[in-house]
């Protein structure tokens, strides 16, 4: 029997007749199969290749063949935005066959909420913050709603997983699937991961169903690329706003900044622009969307928030500039094109750095390959066990820790996490305050209602950081400026510098409560941190074919005359030196440069493990280790070497005890305080450093 034979007739008809549909695509025949036989499955097609019908279909079908009493589907989306977007084809898709869906989420009107309470509909849209809010209200009867809660679907899973939201995500599933009546079925969406087996292992928590990944045969679609090189951002705004011209085009950047300057040169050279990031208004966000929807002659520059799948409408370019930081964004990027019968997908690239051109082109390189970086899960989240801790007081007016462990050890970010270590996190918790512990069971504690009670707990429903801005004072009290949270949130003080009103400025102090942010003027020779804050790490394959690109004499047809003139002098430059020696060390002004083209953590832990053993400076970033000091030299230099490619220097737990416990104390989350001393130094171990991937490239490549 074909898939289509086992939709309900109106469901068939509504699919025929509605929608003018003569067939299913193959990711829709495949997926639909898998979720009407009950299975759990991670579903992978390209953007715009019918992920959400190959859900929502058999959805529909279990919905009208078993009415639910209740919500009976729930369809997560990681962004309030793909959620507006996709509720109006969710809504012709449950009204065709009889059915009702419901969006929930902080721009929903209260009346709105208390009609779908008194009446849910059988589809719920919302995030993983909403359903939060949703557990812990006491207006919200979530043990009726979501009693007959068969089945969740998640969207773009990729943005999910391995990220505290993923932990969270995953945390409330399973209060739910404890709520509901069924073992609830678990369906991700996604269109680029490289790992999806383990996704799929993430994704069924205490599911007991089979699972299965559905990625059928990809056409090769054509593809246009281009790299362009310019010095000047004039000149490569006049360069883009020239390709953008008559077309409708997406312009991306890696910051918020970096699109408010894109936008205003691209004005400047007569381009109708749109500016779309989390930072600007939902209403600016929509109505740059609708505009941009019916017209032609225009652009939005864009960060991340419209990678996903955000529908604009047909698209002609996507431009991008510099380089982004992974494989999957590229390729999302540029999925956005090619839609269209005719069209190929297409991205160009608009460098401003010789080093961003190399960054492109081993990005192009490794897609062409194949390849998509593995999703990095982690299954000792310390701030989302803290979040669901005060979360889950907040929900039941307390909670027994047997009962809170049994919730969360189901979770597989929290595998690895023992129930001893909970008992000392929760111990801990209790003596600071940030829980009491009364007749049995935990509440919220003095501490956490004092750091957490803003806008009654609006702090608790999600793991991230609102979105606040600090104001930046010098020592006399003179304002410069302002930085939002996740920017203050990385930087460390009298450590971190970073560039605002066009001059350097070294971080004081930071006085949280206050919101400010005091400064100095940034020591000579002291280089600003790269993007002002924790470093941004590029990962271990992309650096290493940024290296063969180098050392290589191939040529690239989608190189602009310029960004091949700018890959040729950086092949001059290093290129010889990392193709002659095997520990390509190279000396300059007083200091040691190792090329280890290893990438950010393990750059980051190679520079740890290095402060060690010698009375010497060490920095790092994503293609080099940096030793300065007095009477560094290649000798020493070589002796320490020999010590790092032994196994025994990283079996020594004493040593890197003492190199967790010294790492700079960045603030990854809001909920790192609550812990205690040796998880926030595990945590921040977690982001730093990489110990058995330096291990590897030092050792095991030696022997």
């Amino acid at each position: 029997m074909s898939l289509f034979a086992r939709f309900p007739p109106r469901l068939q008809d509504a699919i025929a007749s509605r929608l003018g549909w003569s067939s299913l695509r193959p990711v829709q025949e495949l997926a639909g199969e898998a979720i009407l036989d009950g299975t759990n499955a991670v579903v992978l097609a390209p953007t715009a290749g019918g992920k959400t019908e190959a859900a929502i279909f058999p959805a529909l079908a279990q919905l009208m063949t078993e009415p639910p009493d209740g919500v009976g589907v729930l369809y997560v989306a990681p962004i309030k935005a793909l959620l507006n977007n996709q509720s109006g084809r969710l809504a012709t898709y449950t009204e065709m066959v009889g059915l009702r869906r419901f969006v929930w989420h902080g721009d929903v009107s209260q009346s709105a909420r208390r009609t779908f309470l008194d009446d849910p509909a059988e589809l719920l849209m919302t995030t993983p913050e909403s359903l939060e809010v949703m557990l812990i209200s006491s207006r919200v009867p979530v043990a009726r709603l979501f009693a007959d809660l068969r089945l969740v679907i998640i969207d773009e899973i990729h943005a999910m997983a391995g990220t505290d939201r993923g932990t969270h995500l995953m945390s409330v599933l399973e209060r739910l699937a404890d709520l509901s009546g069924h073992d609830v079925q678990r369906i991700g969406l996604s269109a680029t991961v490289g790992n999806p087996d383990a996704i799929l292992g993430w994704l069924q928590g205490s599911s007991a169903r089979e699972g299965m990944v559905i990625d059928p045969p990809k056409e090769q679609a054509r593809r246009e690329l281009l790299v362009l090189h310019r010095e000047e951002p004039a000149d490569l705004a006049r360069d883009a706003a020239s390709m953008a011209r008559g077309l409708k085009s997406l312009y991306f950047s890696q910051s918020r900044a970096g699109s408010e300057q894109t936008a205003e040169r691209m004005r400047a050279n007569g381009t109708h622009v749109f500016v779309h990031h989390s930072s600007v208004s939902r209403e600016e966000r929509e109505d740059a969307e609708a505009n941009f929807a019916h017209g032609r002659d225009a652009c939005i520059c864009c960060t991340s928030t419209l990678e996903l799948g955000i529908d604009v409408g047909d698209l002609d370019r996507v431009l991008q500039a510099d380089a982004p930081d992974t494989v999957s964004s590229f390729l999302q990027r540029m999925g956005r094109t090619g839609r269209r019968a005719g069209q190929s997908a297409n991205t160009s690239f608009f460098c401003g750095d010789p080093q961003t051109v190399l960054q492109a082109i081993a990005l192009v390189e490794l897609a062409r390959d194949g390849w998509v970086e593995p999703v990095e899960l982690n299954d000792r989240s310390w701030p989302v066990l803290v979040h669901q801790l005060l979360a889950m007081t907040l929900a039941h007016g307390g909670v027994a820790p047997e009962r809170a462990w049994s919730l969360l050890s189901r979770v597989a970010d929290f595998r690895g996490i023992t129930r001893a270590e909970f008992d000392q996190v929760v111990d801990h918790m209790v003596r600071e305050n940030y829980l009491d512990f009364e007749s049995g069971r935990l509440s919220m504690g003095e501490r956490a209602e004092r750091t957490y009670d803003r806008k009654n707990f609006m702090e608790i429903y999600a793991v991230f950081s609102s979105p606040e801005y600090y104001t930046v004072v010098t020592a006399t009290g003179r304002e410069l400026g302002s930085l939002d949270q996740a920017f203050v949130d990385r930087l460390v003080e009298d450590e971190t510098s970073f560039l605002l009103a066009g001059r350097p400025w070294l971080v004081e102090r930071i006085f949280h409560k206050d919101r400010r942010v005091r400064v100095l003027p940034a020591p000579r020779g002291k280089k600003p941190a790269w993007g002002g804050f924790a470093p941004q790490f590029l990962g271990f394959d992309l650096c290493q074919r940024m290296r063969a690109i180098l050392v290589s004499d191939d040529d690239y047809p989608y190189l602009h005359p310029t960004a091949a003139d700018a890959l040729a002098r950086q092949r001059e430059d290093l290129g010889n030196l990392l193709r002659d020696a095997d520990t390509p060390v190279f000396a300059d002004d007083g200091a040691l440069i190792w090329w280890t083209f290893a990438g950010g953590r393990i750059n980051s832990t190679l520079k740890h493990a290095l402060s060690t053993l010698g009375h010497w400076k060490v920095a790092a970033d994503n293609f080099s280790v940096q030793l300065r000091g007095d009477g560094v030299e290649h000798g020493e230099f070589r002796k320490a070497l020999e010590q790092l490619r032994t196994g025994d220097f990283w079996a020594n737990e004493e040593t890197w005890q003492a190199i967790r416990g010294g790492l700079p104390a960045y603030r990854l989350s809001k909920f790192q305080q609550a812990l205690p001393d040796w998880a926030q130094a595990e945590l921040l171990g977690q982001f730093l450093l990489d110990a058995e991937g330096a291990r590897q490239f030092e050792v095991d490549r030696t022997q």
